[in-house]
């Protein structure tokens, strides 16, 4: 197997494009006046994404899916990210299992 200079450069460039985005985030949240407002504005995002994420899902595949996106739905608003993820696919392999 050989890797070719193009590929490595693309995949050193999305992880310093990661890394930046993720640093720049921490630097200036704490120039950000955290109120309560803002607290939960930013409590929102992470669930927020993940439902971005498995929307297409539900609407694109079948019934044990578009189950599995709305209990992870319920889910996220209560448990935290990766929870509420193993919810979701516990849930969808369960419905897989049975048939649906």
């Amino acid at each position: 197997m050989t890797l070719e200079i193009h590929t490595l450069l693309a995949i050193l460039a999305m992880a310093a494009a990661t890394v930046l985005t993720r640093m720049s985030g921490l630097l200036l949240i704490r120039h950000v006046e955290m109120t309560k407002q803002t607290r939960t504005a930013i409590e929102a995002i992470p669930p927020a994404v993940l439902m971005a994420v498995i929307a297409p899902t539900a609407f694109a595949t079948g019934w044990a899916e578009t189950a599995a996106c709305l209990v992870t739905a319920l889910a996220a608003r209560r448990l935290p990210m990766l929870a509420s993820v193993a919810v979701g696919v516990a849930t969808v392999a369960v419905l897989r299992a049975a048939g649906l």
